[in-house]
């Protein structure tokens, strides 16, 4: 029997347009409260650099600022290589859907080469193992919050929506797609943004909210998203600043040998 495609490679297909531009559609799986889960927009457009036939390397660094919401159906990305140089290239890209721009985004790859290493960002102390926890509850979320497996240590969703504020934005977690899938760097950059909103663990309040711009950097190489396959990561998020209509937002993601893959931070705005 043929295996069926994830559904998380259904939602970052493209179709080729030539002259360096793509189509892409929105997909049902991925959906939020108000058009597609910002991962997914940031992994189909990290998606349109990793197919490009001009492209040198992996990705070291990578931007996507949400200019609008997108609408269900097709939009298309124009994705060009700013500079190449000998061993790193930067990357333009553009997503815009009925003649108007919703996403833009700049990419740096790089040929990583061999040399000393050493990271100073630690995991937390200490980690309960994966199957010692019980899945996060999904239900009562959007679509997109059901494509992945999350089990919490610390910082979880509120149980209790009562407005009090606690001590600390703070969240540790396992993570993961589901159903599990080989890691590569366009599902990494759609894992970094995973996280819930930081005010909403701070606060135990819903209140409008929507990331304006995402940064990301890669830590890892290629063989290292292999090894670590389809195996959970452990992620820590924290908020820095609530203050005047905008928070952000850190994340660090580690392998299952406590390496970490990838750093991110963003910018959110939430509206009272």
């Amino acid at each position: 029997m043929a295996r069926l495609e994830h559904p998380f490679d259904s939602a970052i297909a493209l179709d080729g347009l030539g002259d360096e531009r793509f189509v892409a559609r929105t997909t049902a799986e991925y959906a939020n409260m108000v058009g597609p889960f910002g991962g997914t927009i940031a992994a189909v457009l990290m998606q349109s650099v990793l197919g490009h036939p001009a492209r040198l390397g992996d990705p070291v660094a990578f931007t996507v600022n949400f200019a609008s919401p997108i609408a269900d159906g097709a939009y298309e990305i124009a994705a060009r290589p700013a500079r190449t140089n000998r061993s790193t290239q930067h990357w333009s890209i553009v997503a815009s859907q009925s003649g108007d721009v919703v996403a833009t985004a700049t990419a740096v790859f790089a040929k990583r080469r061999p040399t000393w290493s050493r990271s100073e960002a630690e995991p937390p102390p200490s980690v309960v193992p994966f199957d010692r926890l019980a899945p996060s509850p999904s239900a009562g979320g959007p679509p997109w919050v059901s494509r992945y497996e999350t089990r919490s240590m610390a910082g979880g969703m509120p149980s209790d929506w009562d407005g009090g504020e606690g001590e600390s934005s703070t969240s540790c977690l396992w993570v993961r797609d589901d159903p599990p899938r080989p890691l590569d760097y366009a599902s990494l950059a759609a894992l970094c943004d995973t996280f819930m909103p930081r005010i909403f663990i701070r606060r135990r309040t819903a209140v409008p909210i929507a990331t304006v711009t995402m940064t990301t950097y890669f830590h890892a190489d290629a063989q290292m998203l292999i090894a670590q396959g389809d195996r959970p990561l452990l992620g820590v998020a924290r908020a820095l600043n609530f203050r005047d209509g905008y928070f952000d937002q850190s994340a660090k993601l580690w392998d299952a040998q406590q390496r970490l893959l990838a750093s991110t931070h963003q910018l959110v705005y939430y509206r009272e």
